[in-house]
């Protein structure tokens, strides 16, 4: 009982059905005017006429939205689209909708008014009176008990108020629902907004990380020393590294509250002195060789690469702590090549773990190139190869 009665709690249900009667409003005027059958005839093509208007869709969409779904923004409301129809299949789609909102409101109306007058008929018959004027509905005779059956027509009334409603609201999801194409165009912004949020996942996780990374094993260090000079240094590598994450969470959160900013002024292999010091800081033994031209690398070649360097110099000193490392960096015709070894330790990441290992995989992935992280001849190795076309 009570799921039956739960839909006349909710003010959808009546929104539903105001959204019926208005469709009727007009048509209804012009019957005033002039009473005849063709009344309604020229009401239904007026409105096919009307439909062919692009801005009709819009009109009937937000109308939709507010009226049939209470203007849930996370909802079915946003299933209905509120753009002026761009194709021929658009405006036909939306002539039906006028069509079938008509026909199914004068359906709702008529019966909304008919079905009291014939709970009034039926307790007036069961009294000995007489049929309201104006009742499409007769009952024979004088019976007493037409009294039990006047409450059928109120109770009709009510599955015809929910039954109307779900009936309108589905036809609108269908019928101003978007098109094939605004479903693609749709999945595919989906799918950009996803591709930037993983994208900016990554560079918080590689600036941030290795920033951390970097202070950690400094204070520890220091504190194992107990030496004011290397403490002293210590403080000003931390110092140095938190200023250098500082710009890019600062960078980041930039093209967070500006879609259009720039990404050039994210940080390159030429930047990569930055990193190699900050390591050696943190007491890693830092062997680099540089091979090519890095000036020379495309912008985005050059920003992945600058990335999957600091990630994997973090994770050698996350895993491994002061240890030599062997970083390779070979500038070629066509590829960048990128090298960073180091010794094996006891704490050491499985091929496929860690996140920040499948960001060095997907960085080098979404430019087309490939990556390989694991165990190599006694060393850790991260081998990276992107094509520069």
């Amino acid at each position: 009982m009570v799921r039956i009665l739960r839909p006349f709690t909710r003010a959808v249900t009546y929104t539903r059905w105001l959204h019926l009667f208005i469709a009727v409003v007009w048509p209804a005027l012009w019957l005033f005017i002039e009473n005849a059958w063709w009344t309604w005839v020229g009401a239904g093509v007026a409105l096919a006429f009307s439909g062919l208007v692009p801005a009709m869709r819009t009109v009937e969409g937000l109308q939709a939205r507010l009226l049939l779904t209470g203007h849930r923004p996370d909802g079915r409301s946003m299933e209905i689209v509120v753009a002026p129809s761009a194709t021929w299949g658009d405006r036909g789609r939306t002539v039906v909708w006028l069509e079938a909102r008509l026909l199914l409101g004068i359906l709702v109306s008529m019966l909304t008014f008919q079905l009291p007058i014939a709970t009034v008929n039926l307790v007036n018959l069961a009294q000995g009176g007489q049929l309201a004027e104006g009742s499409w509905f007769r009952f024979p005779g004088h019976p007493w008990w037409y009294a039990l059956l006047s409450p059928v027509p109120l109770i009709l009334l009510g599955a015809l108020v929910v039954g109307s409603g779900e009936l309108i609201t589905r036809l609108a999801l269908r019928l101003l629902g978007p098109s094939p194409a605004e479903r693609l165009a749709a999945l595919e912004e989906r799918t950009d907004q996803l591709l930037e949020r993983t994208r900016i996942a990554r560079e918080l996780h590689d600036s941030i990380g290795h920033a951390l990374t970097v202070a950690v094993v400094q204070a520890g260090a220091a504190r194992a020393a107990g030496d004011p000079a290397f403490t002293d240094r210590a403080l000003d590598a931390i110092e140095e590294t938190g200023r250098a994450a500082l710009e890019d969470l600062e960078r980041v959160l930039g093209v967070l509250r500006e879609s259009e900013r720039p990404v050039s002024s994210r940080p390159t292999l030429t930047d990569a002195d930055r990193l190699l010091e900050s390591a050696r800081a943190s007491g890693a033994k830092v062997d680099a060789e540089l091979t090519g031209a890095v000036d020379t690398l495309p912008g985005p070649v050059s920003r992945e690469g600058y990335r999957i360097l600091q990630e994997s110099l973090t994770n050698v000193l996350r895993h491994a702590g002061a240890v030599p490392v062997r970083v390779r960096i070979a500038v070629t015709d066509g590829t960048l090549g990128l090298e960073v070894r180091n010794p094996l330790t006891a704490d050491i990441p499985g091929p496929g773990r860690g996140s920040g290992l499948r960001g060095i995989r997907e960085r080098a992935a979404l430019l087309g190139g490939n990556a390989r992280t694991g165990p190599d001849r006694g060393d850790w190795q991260v081998h990276v190869e992107l094509p520069l076309r």
